[in-house]
Parts: C-alpha cells; structure tokens; sequence
C-alpha cells in the first residue's frame, strides 16, 4: 500500500466514526458559497485540523470544516474551504479530500470558485456555468504511482464537468430567474494574478475564465468516476482597458456580493440531484 493510499483511509476511518453513513452527494465550497453553510442543517462538522493527514486551509475567505448535514432531504457532504497548489501542499495533497470524499460514498461532486473573466462580454458577478477546462499550466495531480483503487492509469477526460448536471442547473437557473454564462475555466497555480499579456493569451487558447483551483479536484473526481459540477463567480476582469489593479480583497468583495445568487442555484441543484 502506497503512503499517499495509506493516508486516505487513514482520515477516511477517523471521518466514519463521526459520519457512519455513506452520502452520496459532495460539495466544496470556494469563494462565492462562504454562507452556503446557513443553508445546511448539519449532523455534524469535523474541523480539518482533527482529520489525520487533512491540509488546513490558510487562505482569507475559506473556512476549514467538513460538514455533514442536508438540504432538504438529501444528505450531503461538504468542504466549507479548500486548499490551493499555491499554499504550498502537493498536487496530491490539494486533492485528498476528493479521493476521503470518494471513499466516503460521494459520486457525485459540485465545485465553486471565484475566476477572473477573460471573455470580454462578462462582467463582474457573473455565474459561469464550467463546461471544460483547460490544465496546461498546472500539474496533474495524477503523476505518480497510479491508485488501482480509484481508477484506470489513463482516464478520458472528454467530459470532465457532466452535461447532465450543467444542463438541470442551465433549467434551475431559468426556474429562479438567473442569467447564467457558460464557459472553459483556465487553471493556473496562483498566487500572483496574470499579467495583461497571460490574460491575452489564456483568451486566445479558448478560455473564458481563469483561476487557481478546481482543475485539480476535478481531474481527480473523474479518474474515481464521479460526476462533476462547477459554477465561477467572476469576481475580476481579466482583459481590461483601465490601469487598474485587482487584490484578494476585491475577489473576496465580488464572490460575498454574488453568494445568494450562487447558493439558490446550487441549493435547488442539490435537491435535484
């Protein structure tokens, strides 16, 4: 048994013991869904920190508890904050939680995050429907020793976010009267925001947003043959004539402006699930 194997069911015995039943559905929640736990009626919540071989978030705006609970009568099994490749963990590290969650009965999986427009028709505040990605620059959590359990050395990729589940939350949207976009994320490592020039260049390669998560969790979550959802909130413009700058705090300002918007949507997609 590899180290990395050892880990997962290490803190996946320690979360049973507080969560006995598997749970199907599993969300981590980024920037945009900080509040989303209020809409949980929650069994119970383990802190990160008391997970044997768990990372600890360390970035402002996430938080750092697993939660168990419901959203009307469906169980589920939430991340309140991830971890980043820029904190400084391995690419395995970041995607941990993913592999415990599979482990744990999750099949299926829905992402957040807060994304930098590159599409110059989006605006701050936008809900982007992701529909592909597009992980050139950053490392495949893959690389290593193939985990058998989890799935096949080589997974097909042709449909990392499930055109099921984009197209019930495309439905939800029009039910709660949402404009919502749909697009290709971009992801890159972080910390440092792009430059004018990366910007310019992630557009021409096909991207319509860009940010520094979620490439990881979900390339992981479709090698265990989970489904995967993701909605960005745009929370900065990317190609942008003005000399203006963005900051972590303008990010963090845009995806709480955004929150109730995106809570609704993933609050009636979980039902639906």
């Amino acid at each position: 048994m590899s180290n990395l194997l050892h880990d997962i069911q290490t803190a996946v015995a320690y979360i049973r013991q507080r969560i006995p039943t598997p749970i199907t559905t599993g969300l981590i929640l980024g920037s945009g869904l900080g509040d989303f736990v209020n809409e949980i009626t929650i069994d119970a919540e383990i802190p990160y920190e008391a997970i044997p071989n768990f990372p600890v978030s360390t970035v402002e705006g996430h938080s750092g508890k697993l939660i168990a609970g419901a959203i009307g009568d469906k169980k589920i099994l939430a991340m309140s904050g991830r971890f980043h490749y820029y904190e400084g963990y391995s690419p395995q590290e970041v995607t941990l939680p993913v592999r415990v969650m599979k482990l744990l009965g999750v099949e299926t999986l829905l992402l957040s995050n807060a994304a930098g427009a590159v599409n110059s028709s989006f605006q701050i505040g936008d809900i982007v429907l992701i529909t592909d990605h597009i992980g050139l620059a950053i490392v495949n959590p893959l690389v290593g020793k193939n985990e058998d359990i989890f799935g096949t050395r080589f997974p097909d990729m042709s449909e990392p976010y499930s055109k099921v589940l984009t197209t019930k939350a495309r439905e939800i949207g029009k039910q709660l009267g949402l404009e919502l976009r749909s697009g290709v994320y971009f992801g890159v490592t972080g910390p440092s925001f792009e430059t004018r020039a990366e910007y310019k260049m992630i557009y021409r390669m096909g991207a319509d947003v860009v940010g520094m998560s979620t490439v990881q969790e979900t390339i992981v979550a479709v090698h265990a043959g989970m489904r995967v959802f993701c909605a960005s909130v745009v929370t900065d413009l990317g190609i942008r004539e003005e000399e203006n700058i963005i900051t972590h705090e303008d990010v963090l300002q845009a995806a709480r402006a955004a929150g109730p918007k995106l809570s609704a949507l993933f609050k009636e997609l979980v039902k639906a699930i």
